[in-house]
């Protein structure tokens, strides 16, 4: 059983900023990637970014140059750093952990609520 607990959502104005986490436990015997995907009504989900181990970073096109993703191992932990928010980013952001066992396509948190607005 793995455990993913998101943190970091809320509401925010145009410009500001937010910190996602996400902590893993569980049944994961080594943590290949971490990444966050999002998804906004009437749109399918899509990537936001993910790290892999060792660190290499995508970006989905629409957040690089002002969403910045970390990993902190030891803690299983995963941040998005969300800078220069716009209304666009509005979405339900979730959490995706894969790991060298379980499923191909890992595993997904229950997605906290991202609001950006004025």
């Amino acid at each position: 059983q793995v455990q993913l607990v998101e943190s970091g959502g809320g509401l925010v104005q145009p410009g500001g900023s937010l910190r996602l986490s996400c902590a893993a436990s569980g049944s994961i015997f080594r943590v290949i990637e971490m990444g966050w995907y999002r998804q906004a009504p009437g749109n399918q989900r899509e990537l936001v970014a993910s790290i892999t181990d060792p660190e290499i970073t995508v970006y989905g096109g629409s957040v690089e140059g002002r969403f910045t993703i970390s990993r902190d191992n030891a803690k299983r932990t995963v941040y998005l750093q969300m800078n220069s928010l716009k209304p666009e980013d509005t979405a339900v952001y979730y959490c995706n952990v894969k790991g060298s066992t379980g499923p191909k396509e890992g595993y997904l948190g229950q997605g906290t609520q991202v609001t950006v607005s004025s």
